[in-house]
């Protein structure tokens, strides 16, 4: 575990307020999280932020681009490269996207979701191993959401992911309005969904907003409030793991500081009722 270990309510943002977080450093923030693709190999005001950060808050990776569904093996240069950077910032973990982001080579710069067929499992489980061993830490798998499936499945949403944590026997880190998104989209109900995670493989769970538009599936941007459903969905789910550090992710539509900081503290509210 990290130096500082990630407990209670964390906030996950770009770097247009990391200057006013950090010369604030409010109470209600008590982790961060980071993409160390904005920080492997560079430096100027990305490095000089991650050790101010470092220097208040407990600090932990999620990652963009190690998409598990990747057919292709991952480059190694670059792993030796990623667990140089969790070595440095003494990471407990390193999670990213239970998706694919790419082919021949080419980035589309975003999560597209896997058949749930056996294959994808193979996959992904093959994917999950090979960074395992190379950056000599936990991964953990974040469920991701997806407007149309690819092919015809073999197997509902929840069983694919609960297949792969199986037999990989990696860590999940939940994603709360993920659940919410699909379930929506798709006609499942989100709290059997959430019912069936391990409880005990869930090191981490984010929450954000998405976007609702009349007659139109719900798109999850990261870019609106929390809605109520959401909220109690997240009130549902720390009932089973109340000690499970939560994150507020925030990617556009940027409010002020303090705005965001109210959602913190309803998060808190929340978190504390579970453990009580």
């Amino acid at each position: 575990m990290a130096a500082k270990e990630a407990r209670g309510i964390g906030l996950g943002l770009r770097q247009e307020i990391a200057a006013e977080m950090l010369a604030r450093r409010p109470d209600e923030i008590e982790w961060v999280e980071i993409h160390p693709e904005n920080y492997v190999e560079r430096a100027g005001s990305f490095e000089r932020h991650l050790a101010d950060a470092r220097a208040i808050w407990p600090v932990v990776p999620h990652g963009l681009s190690l998409c598990f569904g990747s057919i292709e093996p991952f480059e190694p240069a670059y792993l030796r490269k990623l667990r140089a950077f969790l070595d440095a910032i003494d990471a407990p973990w390193y999670s990213d996207h239970l998706c694919w982001g790419g082919v021949d080579g080419v980035a589309l710069h975003d999560l597209m979701p896997m058949p749930f067929v056996r294959e994808s499992v193979d996959v992904a489980c093959a994917r999950i191993a090979q960074v395992e061993d190379a950056i000599g830490r936990p991964v953990a798998i974040e469920n991701v959401s997806y407007y149309v499936h690819p092919g015809a499945p073999e197997m509902h949403e929840i069983d694919f992911v609960l297949e792969v944590l199986e037999r990989s026997g990696c860590r999940m880190m939940l994603d709360v309005n993920n659940v919410y998104v699909n379930a929506r989209n798709h006609g499942f109900d989100a709290r059997t969904y959430l019912d069936r995670i391990p409880a005990d493989r869930v090191v981490q769970i984010h929450v954000a907003g998405h976007l609702v538009r009349a007659g139109q599936p719900i798109i999850d941007t990261h870019a609106e409030p929390i809605c109520d459903d959401v909220y109690a969905l997240i009130g549902h789910t720390l009932a089973r793991m109340p000690d499970v550090p939560v994150l507020l992710e925030r990617d556009g539509n940027f409010p002020a500081l303090d705005v965001l900081l109210e959602e913190l503290r309803r998060l808190r509210a929340i978190a504390d009722g579970a453990r009580a």
